[in-house]
């Protein structure tokens, strides 16, 4: 019997031999830096003619790794493995299927550093961050897997005379899998196994700025978990093409996707056109980020709502689609926040994130680096700069914290989502107003409001549109089991990653009733 499940313990650092963990996994995998990395179509590795660098943020001259230049075509045929492998994987049983995901996250608890040291090279990750997000690929493995169980087999349906029914949750068929660089082990694995401990095939399209840790999970998923060939397929390349060939084809049930609005909204109106030889609608499970704000009212205890606001915001360099990247606080406390806020962001720490000290890495690349500079020069002219502001040219994508006070609720850096060390302070006459101020944006993924009045904190509850809600604590780090996943609005389908219903994304229900004896039915039905 399994244990019941419980989230994976985060690594403290502060423990030499922890400590020295990590430096031996970064020796290790420096040293397997700028090997060519294969497609995985079926049972085969496949090459294309060209390929591609994925490059360290924090050192952009180094190369993680070379991956293949995949192409339509590419895609096609991974779409033909995923189909052929279909009937035998959906027919395995569903706790065959589970064990998998348990040998998948033994394997990955093992190699908990050396995962964490590839996204610090890959996406510049600190210490703590890569840890969380391994943790979270684990809690991922572990949670549905249990899950997967408790569907397996014949649901609860009531009882009628004469007859046996049955309700069963049978899987959709292939499906596309593209996940963001900012969360690559986490995201792109919780996805992928969601859709195949359900009975899917998948294509794995990972975000081109960080497949070389989506590499590795797939290898630990088919070489050593016991996942057969052809279930998840590994395509590289440019998202633009591959992504909409993988999108359109009549062959792709669902879609299972994070990112920007822009390319969230593109699939999900390409999703709806119906192609040929395509016998079904197609499902999109979309989380496509957000503007995320925490409130502070007069009642607040001010240090830990400007810790929560720094932690928020900064963690990862701003680039997660959970981050604060406003903070509306009423007039009476205003300037303290302010003050306190701009006190802790000025001591952390940037610089190359192997080195443990460093709280802050870069951003993921030039065009990155690029917008976040742009919203930085739009800022001077939208509100006061506080902290910041700075930008570092050559070397690494690095962009200190920057934090601009008195900015319009309804100015570009209030607005749009930036997805870097950008802070924007909003003044707020009163709760009224800054409710107003927190819901007036087209998203609705994260929040929160710091307040001791009960009678704020219950209406926080009622009138904060967002998925996820955080009453005085930071509003990031979401836990899976304890803190499902997803927002409301342009944020996407609130599909609710680590939650009860999430597989059920997955699935199809079927309904199954056997009539026993001749004798009719005690009351006969219209339909």
């Amino acid at each position: 019997m399994l244990p019941e499940f419980r989230n994976e313990p985060l690594t403290d650092f502060t423990n030499s031999e922890n400590a020295l963990r990590m430096e031996e996994a970064f020796a290790k995998v420096r040293g397997q830096l700028g090997e060519v990395y294969p497609l995985i179509i079926g049972d085969r590795l496949v090459s294309a003619d060209e390929t591609f660098a994925s490059i360290n943020p924090a050192r952009p001259e180094e190369a993680i790794g070379l991956f293949q230049q995949g192409t339509v075509a590419h895609a096609l045929e991974a779409l033909d493995a995923a189909e052929a492998a279909f009937p035998a994987w959906s027919r395995t049983p569903m706790e065959h299927r589970a064990r998998v995901l348990l040998k998948a996250a033994a394997i990955m608890r093992e190699r908990k550093f050396e995962l964490a040291a590839w996204m610090v090279y890959e996406v510049s990750k600190s210490w703590a961050e890569a840890d969380a997000d391994v943790a979270e690929l684990i809690d991922f493995a572990e949670y549905y897997a249990r899950l997967a169980m408790k569907l397996a087999g014949p649901q609860p349906v009531y009882p009628y005379p004469g007859e046996e029914n049955e309700l069963y949750y049978v899987p959709l068929g292939v499906g596309a899998v593209i996940p963001p660089w900012n969360f690559p082990g986490a995201i792109a694995g919780g996805m992928t196994m969601a859709a195949i401990v359900a009975g899917n095939t998948v294509v794995l399209k990972p975000a081109s700025t960080s497949p070389a840790i989506a590499y590795q999970f797939l290898r630990i998923l088919m070489d050593e978990a016991g996942l057969p060939p052809g279930v998840v397929n590994f395509v590289t390349g440019p998202g633009g093409s591959i992504g909409d060939a993988l999108v359109d084809s009549p062959k792709t049930r669902f879609i299972a996707f994070t990112g920007s609005k822009e390319v969230g909204v593109r699939i999900f109106e390409r999703a709806a056109k119906v192609h040929p030889g395509q016998k079904f609608l197609k499902r999109t499970i979309l989380e496509m980020g957000g503007k995320d704000s925490i409130i502070v009212d007069e009642t607040a205890d001010l240090d830990a709502a400007a810790e929560g606001i720094v932690q928020s915001a900064f963690g990862f360099q701003g680039q997660k689609c959970s981050a604060c990247s406003r903070a509306i606080v009423v007039d009476a406390v205003y300037d303290e926040v302010l003050q306190r806020v701009v006190e802790r962001a000025r001591k952390i720490t940037v610089g190359d994130p192997t080195d443990r000290f460093n709280h802050m890495g870069a951003v993921i690349d030039q065009k990155a680096f690029d917008k976040i500079r742009g919203y930085i020069e739009a800022g001077t002219q939208e509100g006061r700069l506080v902290l910041g502001g700075e930008v570092q040219e050559g070397g690494g994508y690095f962009i200190p914290p920057t934090i601009f006070a008195d900015v319009p609720p309804d100015g570009r850096l209030a607005q749009e989502e930036i997805f870097g060390p950008v802070l924007a302070f909003i003044r707020a006459r009163g709760f009224d107003h800054a409710v107003e101020i927190f819901n007036n944006t087209e998203f609705g993924l994260t929040g929160g409001l710091f307040s001791r009045k009960r009678e704020h904190l219950e209406r926080a509850r009622r009138e904060l549109h967002v998925g996820n809600l955080y009453l005085n604590r930071k509003i990031t780090g979401a836990l899976v089991g304890v803190q499902p996943f997803g927002g409301f609005n342009m944020s996407g389908t609130d599909s609710k990653a680590g939650g009860p219903d999430y597989l059920l994304l997955f699935t199809q229900a079927k309904s199954v009733t056997e009539r026993f004896g001749t004798r009719p039915s005690p009351v006969i039905r219209p339909w």
